[in-house]
């Protein structure tokens, strides 16, 4: 037979007092495990336009607005490289303009979406002058977004107008907006300096109001002149007011070959003001300059292991009946070598992409970056001895 006996309590535990013994067994009790919270998807501000969005699986749809073209198409630029990343970008992305040429339709771009992609993970379809859609093509795209394929990402460029309400309630479930306004006062030294904290060197306190007051409104030039005095500098270099201001004077007048010459020579600067007199005058078109420096790398291309060696056999080869030029063509690409004139090569071919609506630069700030770079290129080759293995050897490659 077994007994049972009630336990007493302690005589401690009969003086405490029932507050306490409350608060003693709830100290005992174990912690209720918390619950995570939903993370509710947050729009992207201007500065996300630059972020990694590929942390996270990417939206089916994004909507860049913005008031200023460039803005947008820079922004664009960013977030299709991000969504892009790991795959080939030229299969990956597919473009439609509305009322263009090509009769493109929102109908189009929504069966592309449909498509499954080829040789990439993912199809991303980039929508340009969405202000052109109709209540029809609203209704096609929300459509659309009930049922939005797994492996596509529609991409929508806007202007700052308002959306059709049925599209704005659409993004709100189904995707993300990216607003490159940048704003005024406040608004704008703030966006103005995290965009000089990005970039790859640093600027001191004068050196940056001197460039905040340079762009003035105009702060789509701001992405070509870091690329330029990245080019020009070098990563992690300090600049002062001294080093940016003379990538801040307005062109003039200038000569070919005194552009030519100057790239040769390493001189980064003297280069620049030769491009942007160029530039200043009716005939400066960026493509024509474009041309002129492309003729003059491919003459250093066609004379990379050639056997010449007289500066009449180089104008023979190259069909000019210019000995003295084709002299110095020859020099040069002796001095360059096969690393750098296949390196000049590449420059051009991603320039000329860029002048031609790659990027959302204008055509002066990529023939910019575009002389700072060969004239880096040339000012290295005055400090190394070339190799000599042949660029066109390392081209076909």
């Amino acid at each position: 037979m077994v007994e049972e006996h009630e336990a007493k309590p302690s005589s401690s535990q009969e003086r405490a007092s029932p507050a306490a013994r409350t608060r003693g067994a709830k100290a005992s009790a174990p912690p209720a495990r918390a619950k995570p919270a939903r993370a509710k998807p947050a729009r992207a501000k201007p500065a996300d336009a630059s972020k990694d969005v590929t942390q996270s699986d990417p939206a089916p749809l994004y909507l860049v607005k913005g008031s200023d073209p460039s803005l947008v198409a820079q922004s664009a630029k960013a977030l299709l490289a991000r969504l892009s990343r790991g795959s080939a970008g030229s299969l990956a992305v597919e473009e439609h303009v509305l009322g263009g040429s090509g009769e493109t339709s929102i109908e189009a771009a929504i069966e592309s979406c449909r498509t499954l992609p080829m040789f990439t993970e993912r199809r991303i379809v980039v929508v340009r002058d969405i202000g052109r859609m109709s209540a029809a093509d609203v209704s096609t795209v929300v459509r659309y977004l009930e049922d939005p394929s797994p492996s596509a990402s529609l991409v929508l460029l806007s202007g700052s107008g308002p959306l059709p309400a049925g599209l704005s309630r659409s993004l709100a479930r189904h995707g993300e907006v990216i607003d490159t306004a940048v704003g005024t006062g406040q608004a704008r030294e703030a966006w103005l300096s995290q965009r000089l904290g990005e970039a790859p060197f640093q600027l001191d306190p004068r050196a940056a109001a001197l460039v905040s007051e340079h762009l003035g409104d105009d702060l789509a030039r701001l992405e070509g002149l870091l690329a330029l005095l990245a080019g020009t500098y070098g990563e992690g270099s300090r600049l002062g007011p001294e080093q940016v201001r003379p990538y801040l004077t307005d062109p003039g007048g200038a000569s070919p070959w005194e552009l030519t010459d100057a790239i040769d020579e390493g001189q980064v600067t003297v280069a620049l003001d030769r491009l942007r007199r160029m530039l200043s005058r009716p005939e400066g078109h960026p493509l024509a300059v474009m041309a002129i420096l492309h003729r003059h790398v491919s003459a250093m291309l066609r004379l990379d292991g050639a056997q010449v060696s007289t500066s009449e056999d180089a104008a023979a080869l190259l069909g000019v009946k210019s000995s003295f030029v084709a002299g110095k063509a020859m020099r040069q690409s002796r001095r360059l070598g096969h690393d750098r004139i296949a390196a000049a090569i590449e420059l051009l071919a991603d320039a000329d992409l860029d002048l031609r609506g790659n990027s959302g630069l204008t055509g002066q700030a990529v023939m910019e970056v575009l002389v700072a770079r060969l004239a880096q290129l040339a000012r290295r080759s005055h400090r190394a001895p070339p190799r000599h293995r042949t660029a066109r050897a390392a081209v076909s490659r």
